[in-house]
């Protein structure tokens, strides 16, 4: 069976049901009224180019199988071009003014399109109830004079506008920012690229007078749809939704070298209804990192992130394929990763977090299942004693490993399920689960898993803290959790004991194999 995810007035996403992780195990053509559009075997496809208020029929095919698809597109009010306003897109003019009277202009309900081409600009800001189509070689190409980039105020008469790392910081404004809109999507085959390379962004960022751009931010925004577009180069984090919700990120790719810093993905941030599904990562940080803020802001706004859902996605090369924290002080609560396949990644299932997240900051319905994962480091990590981002990361407070008093900056995590997962060229170690003695863990699953160790595997710092020591090979390592479920987990290629379970109330194995 095939299901729309998204039918726009020019474009539309379907997704194929069935259990295979983000490859459907077949090629499939599709054709539309009769013309051949597309073949692959990504469970996700898009379709473009389509008319306003129009019926198709789509015909999938695999082998001598086929499924009849009927979808009628959006209406929209008009359509016109980012040329019509004078935008070159020569890459050598600057475009900003052209683009940003566009989309002013526009009126809701309208299409405006960028034909191929490198438009050249600043920061421009979003609408509501507009569509923005990037056509196909039609590229917006962030500038590189960082001087020029307006700085927008973390908290202004007491309105929020912008953060970063869960703290309500100035920033330069994002090269797609939007700020208390709704009802907007961004689609196409074309590219947003922050062009973060070519300029100082990702040098001695430390000491600009205020935080990076993101190449797409949405703050407090609903209703948000990104389809089919390639983002890429971001000074900073690539996608970022705060305090938004029902967005949906659809058959996305986002890049950047893996030397960039900081390049995560994407980042909803105290979001509610997230769907992010078909999309591709390959980045230079963490491939998703679902956020919910530090504890100043946890405790000021009290929105945690919730209804999260990441289905049949590719990641690659980022430092974390699907991640939750590190500010996460709000707290998060039910998250769905299915279907979904990671390569290269250093850490698979990745959650962090560190004594000062606070009392909010409670993890709960949280479901990994059904992904495969090919030299990942280690596949599943949950870190209590995280140890960057923050002032006192370093501090004893921080890493001391005796239990301390319980008290309102005490983090909670709570139960947590990884099921149906294939895991080979596995190096540094299988599990890596660390709570904190004051905090255990409530109860972690393991359930249908197998590892399987690459034969050229070097140590590898498991987890990030302070005093861990690289491993190659190791088991299963879970220490301060209340309740230990093992069963059907295999391990081929361990070195050492398969299970090292420490400090735990009960610990259940049933067909455990190494």
């Amino acid at each position: 069976m095939t299901k729309s995810l998204y039918i726009g007035s020019s474009s539309a996403c379907f997704e194929l049901e069935n259990t295979a992780a983000y490859y459907s195990g077949k090629e499939y053509t599709v054709t539309l009224d009769g013309e051949e559009v597309f073949s692959g075997c990504e469970n996700v496809f898009s379709l473009f180019g389509l008319s306003p208020e129009t019926a198709y029929e789509a015909v999938i095919r695999t082998g001598e199988t086929e499924e009849k698809v009927t979808f009628t597109t959006a209406s929209e009010s008009c359509c016109v071009s980012v040329r019509d306003f004078g935008a070159r897109g020569d890459g050598k003019h600057e475009d900003t003014a052209a683009i940003q009277a566009a989309i002013n202009m526009l009126p809701d309900g309208g299409r405006l399109v960028f034909p191929a081409g490198t438009y050249l600009t600043f920061p421009l800001s979003l609408r509501s109830h507009i569509t923005i189509e990037l056509e196909k070689d039609a590229v917006l190409l962030g500038s590189t004079e960082r001087e020029r980039y307006p700085i927008i105020p973390g908290v202004a008469n007491g309105i929020p506008f912008a953060g970063f790392e869960g703290i309500e910081e100035d920033s330069y404004q994002s090269l797609l920012f939007g700020a208390y809109v709704s009802d907007i999507a961004v689609v196409g085959q074309g590219k947003i690229d922050g062009n973060g390379q070519n300029g100082d962004w990702w040098k001695e960022f430390r000491n600009f007078p205020a935080k990076r751009p993101r190449d797409i931010f949405l703050n407090r925004c609903e209703d948000i749809t990104l389809h089919g577009i390639t983002v890429c180069n971001s000074p900073s984090w690539h996608i970022h939704p705060y305090f938004s919700n029902r967005v949906s990120i659809l058959n996305c790719l986002v890049s950047a070298p893996k030397i960039s810093p900081n390049t995560d993905a994407i980042d909803p941030e105290s979001c509610k209804d997230v769907d992010i599904i078909g999309c591709r990562f390959s980045v230079g940080d963490d491939c998703i990192a679902v956020k919910s803020g530090k504890i100043d802001m946890a405790r000021k706004y009290k929105v945690p992130a919730e209804n999260h859902t990441i289905r049949n996605c590719l990641m690659e090369f980022g430092h974390g394929a699907l991640t939750l924290g590190s500010e996460l002080s709000a707290g998060i609560k039910n998250v769905s990763v299915t279907q979904c396949l990671f390569r290269e990644t250093d850490r698979g299932l990745r959650i962090k977090t560190r004594r000062g997240r606070g009392k909010d900051s409670i993890i709960t319905e949280v479901l990994f299942d059904n992904i495969l994962m090919d030299r990942v480091k280690t596949p599943i990590v949950i870190n209590m004693w995280y140890n960057c981002v923050d002032p006192d990361a370093h501090s004893e407070y921080v890493w001391s490993r005796e239990a301390l008093p319980v008290d309102d900056r005490t983090p909670h995590l709570g139960h947590f399920r990884f099921r149906n997962m294939v895991c080979t060229g596995t190096e540094a170690a299988a599990c890596y689960i660390d709570g904190l003695p004051e905090s255990p863990i409530e109860k972690v699953e393991l359930e249908n898993i197998q590892f399987t160790y690459a034969e050229d595997a070097k140590p590898a710092v498991p987890a990030m803290m302070e005093f861990a020591k690289p491993q190659c090979r190791m088991g299963l390592y879970i220490n301060n959790v209340g309740e230990i479920s093992v069963s059907n987990v295999r391990l081929e290629g361990v070195d050492g004991e398969p299970l090292i379970a420490q400090n735990y109330e009960t610990l259940t194995t049933k067909e455990f194999d190494a």
